[in-house]
């Protein structure tokens, strides 16, 4: 499959399964030294190949390209191995981490993939200069991060392996929601 096509596919499915609404997240897969993005603004919807936003690892973004493509571009620059990223806002994930505190997931698959996903916070005024550096550190060691209030960063050899870490911890973060609703779990 074209990889343009696969990363179109990838954002719908954020959006349809309720990690993003119409017009948030972004994402990008990495073709040879380059990368694909969604453009600003994208709406996944009807969002299609043709509409994805070429830039230069080593040179300039794309035009329109999303405000997060200078994060994108680190992220491959700190983690050569990395061959997509995508960013969501499933909202059990931003709702669990909100302290600020690393999120320790409660669920066997949560523990067997990510026993501590990092939550990084950055003032939402500063979010655009500081959050490219900060979550690239970040992901060069880890699958996934959030950053508090806002949303997910998950980064992988390939999308779907990305966005098996978005919605693994999505669905351990729901988790946890639930046990704390029901009592069984008290942090």
């Amino acid at each position: 499959m074209d990889p343009r096509e696969d990363l179109v596919r990838h954002y719908r499915w954020l959006r349809q399964y309720g990690n993003n609404d119409s017009h948030s997240g972004n994402a990008s897969v990495r073709v040879a030294r380059d990368f694909w993005v969604t453009p600003s603004g994208a709406c996944a919807d009807t969002l299609s190949a043709d509409q994805l936003i070429r830039c230069e690892l080593e040179g300039r973004l794309g035009d329109d390209a999303s405000l997060d493509a200078p994060l994108h571009r680190l992220v491959y620059r700190h983690n050569p191995e990395a061959g997509a990223v995508l960013h969501s806002h499933g909202p059990y994930t931003v709702a669990m981490t909100l302290s600020g505190q690393d999120f320790i997931p409660p669920d066997f698959e949560g523990q067997y993939y990510f026993p501590r996903v990092p939550v990084i916070t950055i003032s939402y005024d500063r979010y655009v200069d500081e959050a490219p550096e900060r979550v690239a550190e970040v992901l060069a060691e880890y699958p996934i991060t959030v950053v508090r209030g806002h949303g997910v960063y998950a980064q992988a050899k390939n999308l779907n392996l990305a966005y098996k870490w978005s919605c693994s911890l999505e669905l351990s973060a729901k988790t946890a929601f639930l046990a704390l609703q029901a009592g069984t779990l008290t942090d």
